[in-house]
């Protein structure tokens, strides 16, 4: 059938994202005011009609881009490039969907221009007559007064947008998305870059094309698109012995979100390995101390201080069901019978202390020669969000877009990509996140693990013959270093 041809696909998908952006000029994540009569509400009932309209493209999306990974998994040489202008160019002009993070962007962004503290305050302290004040109406009510958790570099980039736009809701928004845009170049640019020969189109299947990362980057403007962009492309540089210049982009991606800081390890991992003790202490120190006058530099030329170090748990604060070291540790709190806060806040400190420990046990193993560091760097970031007291559907993007670089047709790419198939259906166009949105994410989920079960696009991969126990000690790690290099999955 034409329709399961990669150019079926190709246009499936489009169809798909152009009913999304269609559904959500009704049911997105719609400004409260200052929407020109484009993006305003438009009733109930053509309301629903628009939400099952992007429910429905959103299906055709997710279904095209399994066949195609399907496809390229195959061994199938395809035009992905072109596949993913087709299926972002209907997103470019929508309202923002599934979130309004953007109007938090917008407000801060106008914050700053006002001459706010926006690291002492949330958009409520925007007043008529202020710039971003339309926006600050749209921002959603966990975030009206929560300081911002960003870096400065990156609301320097939102007040410029305010500044171009004066601060008005639909040129401000588009203005964001060409900064996803952007972002969605340079996540492409560093893929390519990792991902060899043949690999490049998967890796560029599972990193970009991949539904959640379209929906929520470039959609919902999401900065962590941004963040991932600059963190991986200083990964490449690295990764081809440009390790100042890399450390120089991980520093400005941590200046977007914090998290990239662990790429830094990485990167030290690369400058350490073969170097002895000496190259052990350049990889420790060398890139988080070039990151770190990145920070500060940014820090200061932002006019911003450094109040962002203060304001990276404010996320915390507020509960989302996806993370599970939170729902842990209310769930004790109420079981204990006393105050579920408390019981929650140890959980939480625990469970970014095994992530850390998962991260540096990675780091060591990258550093051994067992394992890629850049499929390190991913698995430590999947890791990281797995066991973060906030987590959003979109935080998957963080590792998932490392892994695909290197690994995607590994066992970790194809449980990613079905996690992120699941993820796309936890929000509704509207940024709020129903029960049935959990029910259809569970049902996907389960549908694709049976899937990756049935058939592991890494079955192909030799299986690791046994070392010989009379084997010196030189010999067995000779020996696996050998098969670790067989095992890689292909770029």
């Amino acid at each position: 059938m034409w329709v399961l041809s990669a150019s079926g696909c190709r246009w499936l998908g489009a169809g798909g994202a152009l009913a999304v952006a269609a559904g959500g000029w009704a049911a997105g994540t719609l400004p409260v005011r200052g929407g020109w009569g484009l993006w305003e509400p438009r009733g109930s009932a053509l309301t629903v009609a628009g939400a099952v309209l992007a429910y429905l493209g959103l299906t055709l999306l997710v279904a095209a881009w399994w066949r195609y990974g399907v496809l390229l998994a195959r061994g199938l040489r395809d035009g992905v490039l072109a596949t993913l202008a087709c299926w972002t160019a209907p997103l470019l002009l929508a309202p923002p969907l599934h979130s309004a993070d953007v109007y938090s962007y917008i407000a801060q962004g106008a914050m700053v221009l006002e001459g706010h503290d926006v690291y002492g305050s949330g958009p409520s302290v925007l007043g008529p007559g202020d710039l971003g004040w339309d926006a600050a109406a749209s921002v959603g009510g966990n975030w009206t007064d929560t300081p911002a958790p960003y870096g400065p570099a990156f609301l320097l980039l939102a007040a410029a947008v305010v500044k171009v736009t004066g601060g008005a809701v639909v040129p401000a928004v588009l203005g964001m998305r060409l900064i996803a845009v952007g972002a969605l170049a340079l996540i492409v640019w560093a893929v390519r870059g990792l991902g060899g020969g043949t690999g490049r189109d998967g890796a560029l299947w599972l990193a970009a094309l991949n539904p959640l990362l379209l929906i929520h980057v470039v959609g919902g403007m999401h900065n962590d698109g941004l963040m991932i962009g600059l963190m991986l492309g200083g990964v490449l540089l690295a990764t081809r012995g440009r390790w100042v210049l890399g450390s120089v982009l991980v520093g400005l991606a941590m200046m977007i979100k914090s998290p990239a800081a662990v790429a830094l390890l990485f990167i030290g991992v690369l400058l350490a390995r073969g170097g002895g003790v000496r190259g052990f202490l350049k990889g420790l120190v060398l890139p988080g101390a070039v990151a770190g006058a990145v920070a500060a530099g940014a820090s200061l030329l932002a006019g911003t201080g450094f109040g962002w170090l203060r304001t990276q748990s404010v996320a915390a604060a507020i509960h989302t069901p996806l993370s599970l070291t939170s729902d842990l540790g209310l769930g004790l709190g109420l079981l204990l019978g006393g105050e579920a806060e408390p019981v929650k806040g140890v959980v939480q400190k625990l469970g970014l202390v095994a992530a850390l420990a998962v991260v540096a046990a990675l780091a060591w193993r990258s550093y051994r020669g067992r394992l890629d560091p850049v499929l390190g760097l991913g698995l430590s970031l999947v890791a990281l969000v797995a066991l973060s007291p906030m987590v959003q559907p979109w935080y998957l993007l963080w590792g998932t877009v490392v892994v695909a670089a290197v690994a995607w047709r590994g066992r970790a790419g194809q449980v990613l990509a079905v996690l992120s198939a699941a993820l796309v259906y936890e929000t509704q166009p509207s940024g709020h996140t129903p029960w049935y949105g959990f029910v259809l994410a569970g049902l996907v989920l389960v549908v694709g693990l049976v899937w990756a079960r049935r058939e592991p696009w890494a079955a192909g991969l030799l299986p690791r013959p046994p070392v010989p126990p009379q084997r010196t000690r030189g010999a067995r790690e000779e020996t696996r270093a050998r098969d670790s290099a067989e095992l890689r999955p292909p770029h």
